[in-house]
């Protein structure tokens, strides 16, 4: 059975050092704490045969950047089939925006080329400029400017030209 005291040193660790994802194994234990939105959520997983610990983490206070990016919500209704997604490549926050005051990258309804800059991923510190590599028309945008985003996460969809 995993250690209180370790699990609480791990999230004390993430929180100080502003990281968004530990991953630990060893032979008998895995540890996965990920920060989303506000929440950190350790998941501990021990192995078949050995007693099961669940607990929820302390709630950590997430930086955001409020932007004036338009969000157009999607409801399910529509048939996306012949949209393109542009997908995060990695793990992060995303920003739709260079700086909270400016104006964002694109906006639905605008034509873009495979060489737009779409949006901002901030992993680690490293602001990641995120090219469309695909050209097109913004029908779709997804996430809202400061979003956390996943690995593959569909960020917005494009109508192809």
């Amino acid at each position: 059975m995993i250690d209180i005291r370790k699990l609480k040193e791990l999230v004390r660790l993430m929180v100080s050092n502003e990281l968004t994802e530990i991953d630990l194994r060893d032979a008998e234990e895995q540890v996965t704490l990920r920060k989303q939105s506000t929440t950190v959520m350790p998941q501990v997983v021990i192995p078949a045969g050995s007693p099961a610990l669940a607990m929820a983490g302390a709630p950590v206070a997430s930086a955001s950047r409020a932007g004036g990016t338009a969000v157009l919500e999607d409801d399910g209704t529509e048939d996306d089939s012949d949209l393109v997604a542009i997908k995060s490549p990695m793990v992060g926050t995303c920003y739709l925006a260079p700086s909270p005051d400016a104006a964002p990258f694109v906006a639905i309804g605008k034509a873009i080329g495979a060489d737009t800059t779409v949006c901002i991923i901030e992993a680690m510190k490293i602001f990641n400029e995120i090219k469309a590599e695909t050209g097109g028309v913004v029908e779709k945008i997804l996430i809202k400017n400061g979003q956390p985003v996943e690995f593959g996460q569909p960020i917005l969809l494009l109508r192809p030209e």
